[in-house]
Order: C-alpha cells, then structure tokens, then sequence
C-alpha cells in the first residue's frame, strides 16, 4: 500500500489519498513531534492510533456511520480506511446545511450516550454521501460519561457556526440541538446545556481579566 497523494496536512496527521483492493482509500499518518521526548511521542502517537480506530468501529457499531478501518499499523502509527465520497457539511448552504446539522445532533448524541466523545465536532468532520450524513476524524476522540466532556463538543459545534457560518449560526445551532434532544433525551440535554453556560461564562470571565 503506497500513498498516492497529500490531501491534508494537520496539527496531528498527515492524510493522503490511496488505494485499497481496487476502492478509494485514505492513509492517515501521525506525525512525530520532534519537541516530545522521542520515547513518549512513540508511545502517545501509536496509543492515539489505536484508539482514534478504535473509536472509529465502535461508533460504527453504535449506528454512526463512519469510514471502514481497513488496516492499522501501531507501530508505523498510521490508519488505512475508506474514503467517504460526498460533501463537507461545511460546503452545504440553506435546507440542506440545515439538516445536516441536525444530523449531526443525533450523531453526537448517539455518541454520548455510549460515552463517546468526538473531540472535534465541526462542520468540516462530517461528509454528506448519498443521503446520509458520515462522521470522519476520531483522532481526538475519547471514552467519557462526563457532562462537562459532553458539553465540550457541543461547544466547540457552536463555536464553529458561529465563525463558519455566522449568517445562519442561530437556526442550525436550533437544529443541532433539535436532533441532540431527540436522541440523548430532555432531562440529559439541559443538563448539558446547564453546563455548557458554566463554561461559557468561565471563558467570558476569563477574557475580561
């Protein structure tokens, strides 16, 4: 298995384009970082690829749909899987961008429920294809029951639309959380919401020191 082409380069790893079995797939590799003791960065780079496919098929078998993992390398620190041929969420605009987000409600809400925290909910990490909407990018994903953990995500959703997608930010923030609701349950979401303005506040107070 060869890469064939530089996608993406991010703060964790680097993604190309590549080939599995005749089908389109994605190489991700996890870089080193060459101001970590060498021996840790080893051991923290191959934990996180482990878990980031690990986390990939267990929200998969929860229902989420996710890239396949084909292949795992720990040692190498790299993640073959399928490549997701469809739309970044971030690209929709009107109705379409407007159930997608509540989509991803019900994603992220399927995922809290099992404990499962995404780490990084944004627009651009999930791929409308055929009808349905994929979340990709588990590289800081965690295991949590954690209102505060929970609350977390949906921060940084919201944080998203607003910068991303200011104009509409306030009925896909409505949207999201219409389908959050549906899944994870009243009582659970406002104790969710409950604590992210907790955190919300902490930051403003935080900025006006």
């Amino acid at each position: 298995m060869i890469p064939v082409k530089l996608v993406k380069k991010g703060a964790e790893g680097d993604i190309y384009t590549s080939m599995f079995d005749d089908s389109p797939a994605i190489f991700k590799v996890r870089k080193i970082k060459p101001y970590r003791n060498s021996t840790l960065d080893s051991r923290i780079r191959r934990q996180r690829t482990v878990r980031e496919a690990t986390m990939l098929a267990e929200s998969k078998s929860l229902g989420v749909f996710t890239p396949l993992v084909y292949r795992v390398n720990s040692n190498e620190c790299t993640i073959l899987m399928q490549k997701i041929d469809g739309v970044i969420v971030k690209d929709l605009v009107g109705a379409k961008l407007k159930s997608a987000c509540e989509q991803i409600g019900k994603i992220t809400a399927r995922l809290h429920k099992n404990g499962i925290t995404h780490g990084d909910l944004t627009t651009s990490n999930f791929i409308s294809a055929k009808g349905k909407i994929f979340a990709i990018d588990f590289g800081l994903a965690q295991k949590s029951i954690k209102v505060e953990d929970h609350a977390a995500d949906l921060r940084l959703f919201k944080e998203i639309l607003s910068s991303a997608h200011v104009e509409s930010m306030n009925v896909l923030w409505k949207s999201f959380l219409a389908g959050y609701r549906k899944i994870i349950g009243l009582e659970r979401c406002n104790k969710v919401l409950d604590k992210l303005a907790v955190i919300e506040e902490r930051g403003r107070y935080a900025r006006t020191e």
